[in-house]
């Protein structure tokens, strides 16, 4: 389990944040400007691209974006594997912060033995999610319950928690829309880092476009972009809050 005592950072010294990203236009999106405000140093590692995941010793966070492939695409994307042992690594045996977004939540899971698959329908677009039993005393998410308003964009969920995780957040459609495994590793199905031009260069992914249409249909998947342009400082002081509480829980460590 994790162990707080190996932290790098565990003062108030700008952080070193290692990002994994499986898409260039799925990147940290609204966390840059937090990161930026506090002298935060951050590497972008474009998996897809073929760049390699550096050493990871000298980093405080691992930051895991989304994507548009699945965590069992191995054969399709290689690089699935090194990844995958690189969070076990990094959560497992250096015990240190982890936030993965979307698909950075079902790596997460399926890095330390959990289970991932197809959901029966794709959830795109607003939805609400409700806090478990152990999410309302969760010290990054408990202030946001027990319910509230968040943005989706995926067709895979976790089917079963890792060994030590708990779910925080879930909804009918997706019971692990966000869990923890140990003290500072956390998994987010949804989305708050969106800024104006996620939903358009979103749409422009043949896999996006298709899921949204699915899911929305052709007249609400037009509507969308404006509608989350309106909602943009509701989801910005979302990602806000949890950005100041994960750099609480990193630099208050024991």
């Amino acid at each position: 389990m994790l162990s707080p005592a190996v932290l790098v950072n565990k003062g108030s010294d700008p952080m070193r944040i290692l990002v994994l990203q499986h898409l260039d236009v799925e990147h940290p999106g609204s966390f840059r400007e937090f990161w930026a405000e506090h002298g935060h140093d951050w590497t972008a590692v474009e998996l897809d691209a073929g760049e390699a995941i550096p050493d990871l010793s000298p980093f405080d966070l691992m930051v895991v974006m989304g994507g548009p492939m699945d965590v069992w695409q191995e054969a399709e994307h290689p690089w699935l594997v090194p990844e995958k042992a690189a969070i076990r690594t990094w959560v497992q045996e250096m015990g240190r912060p982890y936030l993965g977004i979307c698909l950075g939540h079902q790596l997460l899971a399926v890095a330390l033995g959990g289970e991932v698959g197809l959901m029966a329908a794709p959830e795109v677009g607003f939805a609400q999610v409700n806090l478990t039993e152990a999410g309302a005393t969760d010290p990054l998410l408990g202030g946001f319950g027990p319910t509230y308003s968040v943005f989706q964009w995926h067709g895979a969920e976790v089917k079963r928690l890792p060994e030590g995780a708990v779910a925080l957040a879930a909804n009918a459609a997706c019971p692990v829309q966000a869990m923890r495994w140990g003290r500072h590793a956390y998994g987010l199905q949804y989305h708050v880092e969106i800024t104006p031009t996620t939903v358009p260069e979103w749409q422009a992914i043949p896999a996006y476009a298709e899921s949204l249409k699915t899911a929305l249909g052709p007249v609400a998947a037009a509507a969308l972009e404006g509608e989350v342009a309106a909602r943009l400082p509701h989801f910005n002081a979302m990602a806000r809050r949890l950005d100041d509480g994960l750099r609480a829980l990193i630099t208050t460590a024991p």
